[in-house]
């Protein structure tokens, strides 16, 4: 079954390294009209002990929109629900765009290239159309720059990125800063950032006709040394719910707010932006929260109960390697019923199970492991 492409998927966007892990793969993911290696054959468990212990390479799907123009700074402070002007060039930073009546569009990390040149690595294809639509008496293009994404994530990953940059990794390359480079020979966009919690980078390709294969080639010849593997994306499901991390389309939604999600250090309701009206009116208490469980296995979208009562929905689950236990989030009803006691929920075989409220992170609140700071053994 290794290779396996759906006939329902197969009209998908394939990334200019697809042919890299197409042996490895036993089933693709459409991700926003992208194709996306979901699961190899390997035990997730031990792809999770090599993303924890040495690093590894991933083909991920978000997909780079590039905003330029004279007014771009200003424009994007309007989009976004915190200020975008206040950037440094050559950095990046996390931002949510919501809608009119408050809740959220899209998330996703906008980097700054240039003065009037932006980047926003987003999930969501229908943020182009959105984008456009906003853009009334702006001077600002919105394009696809037709640019993809690799994640190497991993204690061993700056190690690999000084390998891997021609002359070497770029002096004072911190957490969330971006940089353009070559890496073999190739111009690409290189940024301290990743989906799953952990050190690590990310590689664009700043030239829709990169030689893709080359590029992952020269990746993998200065990763394998220090450990690196190519591993699935949904070896980073774990990790990332560990790591706080929320998906737009399922933690997240239209019909969530910021403060729903307890994203509020994200709102400046100081400055003027879309949905900053109905977010000035909108409940500010938090009905998001993480969750332990002895469950090994419980649905997407399961009812979480008070007894007999459903006050809330799973929106993500995972065993966790690291904690021992199954971990998730719960968005809760109304945050009157995160007040609740003695909450449950069902696995898939209906086998009911206690679930306790857990903040978010599960661990590494200040993110000392991507930062560089501290490293977290793992032994499991």
């Amino acid at each position: 079954m290794a290779g396996l492409v759906l006939p329902i998927i197969s009209s998908c966007a394939r990334s200019p390294w697809f042919k890299a892990t197409r042996d490895l793969t036993t089933a693709y993911g459409d991700h926003e009209g992208r194709l996306t290696p979901v699961i190899f054959e390997r035990a997730i468990a031990d792809e999770y002990r090599v993303l924890r212990t040495q690093a590894g390479i991933f083909d991920v799907p978000e997909r780079p929109l590039e905003i330029r123009g004279r007014d771009a700074a200003a424009f994007l402070d309007f989009v976004f629900t915190r200020k975008v002007s206040t950037m440094a060039i050559d950095r990046g930073r996390y931002g949510l765009m919501c809608h009119d009546d408050g809740g959220i569009a899209c998330d996703g990390v906008v980097f700054r290239l240039a003065e009037d040149w932006f980047w926003y690595v987003h999930a969501d294809r229908d943020v182009f159309t959105w984008l456009n639509a906003l853009k009334v008496g702006h001077d600002v293009e919105i394009r696809d720059p037709q640019a993809w994404a690799i994640q190497i994530q991993g204690p061993n990953s700056l190690d690999i990125l000084d390998a891997c940059v021609d002359g070497g990794a770029p002096e004072g390359f911190k957490y969330y800063h971006a940089r353009q480079v070559t890496v073999g020979g190739q111009s690409v966009l290189i940024s301290r950032t990743g989906w799953t919690g952990e050190l690590g980078f990310e590689v664009y390709n700043m030239d829709p006709n990169v030689d893709g294969l080359a590029l992952w080639s020269h990746l993998m010849a200065a990763g394998a040394p220090l450990g690196m593997e190519v591993l699935s994306t949904y070896a980073m499901n774990p990790r990332r719910i560990e790591a706080g991390i929320l998906n737009y389309g399922t933690d997240m939604s239209w019909d969530t707010t910021p403060f729903d999600l307890g994203l509020d250090m994200f709102v400046d309701l100081e400055h003027d932006f879309f949905g900053r009206e109905s977010l000035q009116a909108a409940p500010r208490a938090p009905r998001f929260s993480g969750f332990l469980t002895d469950a090994t296995d419980v649905k997407w979208n399961a009812p979480v109960f008070v007894g007999a009562h459903p006050v809330g929905h799973v929106k993500a689950f995972e065993p966790s390697p690291t904690l021992g236990t199954g971990i998730g989030y719960v968005l809760f009803d109304s945050a009157d019923a995160m007040a609740g006691k003695a909450f449950t929920v069902k696995d898939r075989m209906g086998t009911q199970h206690n679930l306790t409220l857990h903040a978010l992170p599960f661990f590494d609140p200040d993110k000392k492991i991507p930062r560089g700071i501290e490293a977290m053994e793992y032994t499991g």
